[in-house]
């Protein structure tokens, strides 16, 4: 599949953009008019640049209102299509956009469009220029692919095809079924975003919201199937228009971008598969980059390959925590009923247990670090060839020195800069590398536990990288997501998880606060990040941990009032859960148990009881949880 991008998906200059875009590995790009009428690059610099960067110059966009004009006003849009087609020339480019009319069409009627299209078209073929004509969503009469691509049918010109924008179709709910029908000769270029489905005018929505291929909610698999099946074998290019990505960095947004292109790609050929069976036939899919076809499989002219497959994680095999002084941590472990199981043989890095949860404190290179959750362990079924999707998908590769006997973990880097390591699990839930730090390792006090889910703080301009980075690369799937207040603003969370729940992750976009300019390292986290561990009582550990002097996060008693109005229980019950600042809610599946530690650093923890076949995460309760840790970690407020 030969991949592009628009140039209007990302921030910087017009060179900048196509620096970044040859390091990310597209094939070619769409140039945004504007970028190039604001660039101080002539057409010829331009040219050379994209060549000697390995760039194919694929589409100039866009051209804006031609058809549907009056004669007066067709002379001058056919005036200012030569002068483009002119500068095309010099650009080495032979595609063009040209949108259908929002603004300035006057007379609805398909026989003058198809008339108007045709004499573009011929202007066009005397350039060298083809044009492919796109229906706007929201175009004044023509917002329907299908009916953009009878108009092209009707001019019967070959300089004039048409551009299919998932966008475009997507968003009005058009089938793209009938795109299989069409001429592969007649569809000149493809453009694909993806965006959340939002009740709000088209216009805006495609203005602001798109967002890469597997971070929105269409069905762009689908519609790559359809357009495979057509026999279409040119450029699939990006066009997304999106704040964010706008004020990000360019390098950074572009490998998103084509990050995004890789899982499409791999997501249409599996789509293709599964519809073969239904007597439709499929595209054949392909290992590790390289196409290859099932015999007797019909062969698409587009080729779409897949990366090295990799089941969902088994679950948790550790958490770490980094940190310079680790008093605090090591004094909530113990306070909760970790073991501690001692001191790595080469490194300053400490090992606690608590059944299978297992927490890691770093105290390498952490100098001046307030504590942080700084990495994250996976049990996978193979390592390597998870790390090798991984790393196909752009992921930057975690280097972890080690020593002999040592275990050798696969690495790479969340967005936000979490470190992921893929580790062997194994049927029992223990862990080989453990055996570092002491062949004789204490037996864990206090109940069995897991690691119920991880919520991490991801930078507002990361957010949606990160929900493709952890589908793609580590295959959890994204639930809707949910709006939390906290006195600081509302709280983006989205959930992260495997089909059986074994794996939790909970990515929340934090409203922004205002850091402190006194010289902290830039991962400073200004917002408070959790581990949660699970256990069978949840009662018992809390009163443990209580005995043992635990710092609860102390629950207001208007809390207490509220739980009691909502839910009926026995009185005794809800006494405890005040005495011992327990959280509760309940569903129709079962029931939720939960406590909150005090924050250490931008780290606190949370014990929590799964009963019945509850499977939230106490959402009520999470506006007390951020009130009470806003008025701990801000006295002065309080106070007021």
């Amino acid at each position: 599949m030969r991949t592009g991008i628009a140039t209007v998906c990302l921030s910087g200059t017009l060179k900048e953009k196509m620096q970044a875009c040859a390091i990310a590995g597209f094939d070619g790009i769409e140039i945004f008019e504007q970028d190039l009428v604001t660039s101080p690059l002539s057409p010829e610099d331009i040219r050379k640049t994209a060549a000697d960067l390995g760039l194919g110059l694929d589409l100039y966009q866009p051209f804006r209102d031609f058809d549907s004009v009056p004669p007066e006003l067709l002379k001058e849009n056919l005036r200012r299509a030569a002068a483009k087609f002119e500068l095309m020339s010099r650009l080495g480019m032979d595609t063009v956009l040209v949108c259908s009319n929002v603004a300035t069409a006057e007379i609805d009627d398909d026989g003058l469009r198809a008339e108007q299209l045709g004499r573009l078209a011929q202007l066009a073929g005397e350039h060298g220029v083809k044009v492919a004509y796109e229906a706007l969503a929201w175009g004044k009469y023509v917002n329907d692919y299908e009916h953009a691509h009878r108009l092209v049918q009707m001019v019967d010109h070959p300089n004039l095809g048409t551009c299919l924008d998932s966008f475009h179709i997507l968003s009005r709910d058009w089938d793209t079924a009938p795109i299989e029908a069409f001429d592969a000769e007649k569809i000149f270029f493809v453009q694909v975003a993806d965006a959340p489905k939002l009740s709000m005018d088209v216009l805006s929505w495609s203005r602001h919201y798109r967002v890469f291929p597997g971070e929105g909610q269409f069905e762009l698999a689908k519609f790559m199937g359809h357009i495979v099946r057509a026999g279409y074998a040119g450029p699939v290019s990006l066009e997304i228009f999106n704040d964010v990505f706008r004020q990000s960095d360019v390098e950074r947004t572009a490998i998103d971008a084509m990050r995004s292109l890789i899982w499409l790609e791999e997501q249409s050929a599996k789509w293709l598969d599964a519809n073969s069976a239904n007597g439709n036939d499929g595209a054949g899919s392909a290992s590790a980059g390289s196409p290859a076809k099932a015999p007797g499989r019909r062969r698409y002219p587009m080729e779409l390959a897949t990366l090295p497959k990799v089941a969902e994680p088994a679950g948790f095999n550790f958490a770490e925590v980094k940190a310079d002084d680790t008093a605090g941590l090591e004094k909530l472990l113990s306070q909760l009923g970790f073991a501690f199981e001692g001191r790595h043989r080469t490194k300053d890095v400490q090992l606690w247990s608590m059944g299978q949860a297992r927490v890691i404190i770093n105290e390498q290179a952490a100098s001046h670090a307030e504590p942080a959750i700084a990495a994250l362990g996976f049990d996978v079924d193979n390592p390597v060839i998870a790390s090798a999707r991984a790393q196909q998908l752009k992921a930057p590769v975690v280097p972890r020195k080690v020593q002999a006997d040592e275990e050798v973990f696969q690495g790479i880097a969340a967005p936000d800069s979490t470190e992921i390591f893929l580790c062997q699990g194994s049927p029992d839930g223990t862990a080989a590398w453990t055996h570092e730090f002491g062949d004789g390792l204490a037996a864990s006090s206090g109940t069995g536990a897991v690691i119920d889910h991880v919520n991490l703080a991801q930078p507002w301009q990361h957010f949606d990288e990160a929900v493709l980075f952890y589908t793609s690369a580590l295959a959890l799937e994204p639930a809707p997501f949910a709006e939390v207040p906290s006195p600081t603003g509302l709280v983006r969370s989205q959930v992260m998880q495997t089909s059986d729940r074994a794996v939790r992750l909970v990515l929340n976009l934090a409203p922004l606060i205002q850091q402190e300019q006194d010289g902290r390292d830039a991962h400073h986290k200004s917002y408070q990040e959790h581990i949660a561990f699970a256990v069978d009582d949840l009662v018992a550990t809390a009163r443990a941990a209580k005995d043992r002097g635990l710092d609860f996060l102390q629950i207001p008693a208007n809390y207490y009032e509220d739980l009691a109005a909502r839910f009926y229980m026995e009185p005794g019950f809800l006494a405890t859960l005040k005495e011992l600042n327990l959280l509760y809610d309940r569903d129709s599946s079962g029931e939720f148990l939960h406590f909150y530690t005090a924050t250490v650093g931008s780290v606190f923890f949370e014990m929590v009881e799964r009963r019945g076949g509850y499977d939230g995460y106490g959402a009520p309760n999470a506006p007390v949880r951020h009130a009470v840790q806003y008025d701990s970690l801000h006295p002065d407020h309080a106070r007021r």
